[in-house]
């Protein structure tokens, strides 16, 4: 990796590529909420919902959310459901809970964690959160690494070997990421190279006539920047999971997942037709909807019910509720069932 002849030197002047990096995130970085007055506080949530989620999403809940829980402390002694549901729609759900959890621990801490390592203590909190958190908040000079970095780094140094998943490439590129920090001002450098990755040099169609630091970027010099990173690509699972809709006497019929759920725990879904044991090949879905989780690809055909075809013994399952549809926004929903659910009654009832 170090016998390359690099554009303008970057890893001979990295104080140069620092400079450029920070000079154009103060003139052209985004006017972000957790930005404006920054709090530890802020920067903890911001980090917990921006976790596989982009920016847009994260903007109106984030927004709801410090009016809700404006300090660690509301959030420790606010009720797990109540925190879940003001994540409705952010999904994968464990980082609601989690973030609870953390802060039920936090309130305890004297002094709170400064480091990485510290904050890795806490729940929900693994190497890139931690060390986001410690840069941005606290002024620890750790370098941050995700995607976006690694795209920015393996174009930078034109690195094209192939990378078996996202844990190697970071292996890989740490050292070079870490050596790039400008530890005068660590948690402006990492917003700098997510805000660059996010913004300017992203996977399809970058941005490098306006990219500040094209001038340091192998990838650039040799018009190949789409090429890299090189990760070998996932393998997706497609399954299909049917779904019923039932509605009687003015209540849906839902299900609740259970608790030890691995996603989704305690939240409401659309019940599946499967352990109804309806005969459904020969039915035409009133939908057909479908959404990733994960590596997975579900689709997921709605066919609609009436209560008198679903046997009584079956609905006295205790997953299975009757939910009154002027209710239905007081339970916790998946994003998608909320959705699907909303456009079934519309188009039904």
């Amino acid at each position: 990796m170090m016998q390359r002849s690099y554009a303008l030197n970057l890893l001979d002047d990295k104080v140069g590529f620092g400079r450029a990096l920070i000079n154009w995130y103060d003139e052209y970085q985004r006017d972000l909420p957790w930005r404006q007055a920054p709090t530890l506080y802020k920067t903890v949530v911001s980090e917990f919902m921006l976790q596989q989620t982009q920016v847009v999403t994260v903007l109106p809940y984030f927004e709801r959310w410090l009016a809700i829980f404006p300090d660690f402390k509301t959030l420790a002694e606010a009720p797990e459901a109540a925190v879940v549901k003001q994540w409705e729609g952010l999904g994968y759900y464990t980082r609601a809970r989690n973030l609870k959890k953390l802060a039920m621990v936090f309130v305890n801490l004297e002094p709170p964690p400064k480091t990485p390592e510290g904050w890795q203590a806490l729940p929900g909190v693994g190497p890139y959160t931690a060390a986001a958190i410690s840069s941005i908040a606290q002024g620890y000079p750790q370098a941050v690494i995700d995607g976006n970095v690694v795209r920015i780094a393996t174009r930078l140094i034109a690195e094209g070997r192939l990378f078996g998943g996202s844990a190697e490439a970071h292996r890989f590129l740490s050292p070079l990421v870490q050596s790039l920090l400008n530890v005068e001002r660590p948690g402006d450098h990492n917003q700098a190279m997510m805000e660059l990755g996010a913004t300017v040099c992203t996977k399809a169609n970058p941005l490098c006539v306006k990219c500040p630091v094209s001038a340091f970027c192998e990838a650039f010099r040799l018009g190949t920047p789409e090429s890299f990173p090189v990760l070998l690509k996932k393998v997706l699972v497609r399954r299909q999971v049917a779904r019923i809709c039932c509605v009687h006497e003015g209540a849906i019929l839902l299900e609740r997942r259970p608790s030890t759920a691995r996603r989704l725990a305690d939240m409401y879904e659309l019940p599946h037709a499967e352990p109804f044991g309806l005969l459904l090949e020969k039915e035409i879905p009133v939908l057909i909807k479908k959404r990733g989780i994960a590596q997975e690809i579900i689709e997921e055909p709605i066919y609609q019910v009436m209560k008198e075809a679903l046997s009584d013994t079956t609905l006295t399952r205790a997953d299975l509720h009757w939910v009154p549809i002027s209710e239905v926004d007081q339970v916790t929903l998946s994003g998608p069932h909320r959705r699907w659910v909303k456009a079934l009654l519309e188009k039904l009832y």
